[in-house]
C-alpha cells in the first residue's frame, strides 16, 4: 500500500471517527473502502452523447431570438 496525506475539514474527520466506530473497523480502513468505492463507480469510459441533438451550435447564447423566432409561448 501507499501512504497518503489529506486535509479534511474537522466535521468530516469527526463523521469518520463515529462511522469508523461505528463499523468496529479503523478511520483509514473506512476512508480505504470509502475511496475504492468511489473510483469503482467510475471505472470503464463515460458514454457520450453523440449525434443526440441537431441544431444551431449556439443554442444556448441564442436561445431567446431562437424562441422568438419559433413563436414558441405566444398565443
Amino acid at each position: 500500500m501507499k501512504k497518503t496525506s489529506l486535509y479534511i475539514d474537522p466535521g468530516v474527520d469527526r463523521a469518520l471517527d463515529r462511522r469508523a466506530a461505528a463499523e468496529g473497523i479503523t478511520k483509514a480502513e473506512l476512508v480505504r473502502r470509502v475511496l475504492a468505492a468511489a473510483v469503482a463507480e467510475r471505472s470503464g469510459p463515460r458514454p457520450r452523447a453523440r449525434g443526440v441533438f441537431e441544431g444551431p451550435s449556439d443554442l444556448g447564447a441564442g436561445a431567446e431570438r431562437y424562441l422568438a423566432e419559433t413563436g414558441f409561448g405566444e398565443g
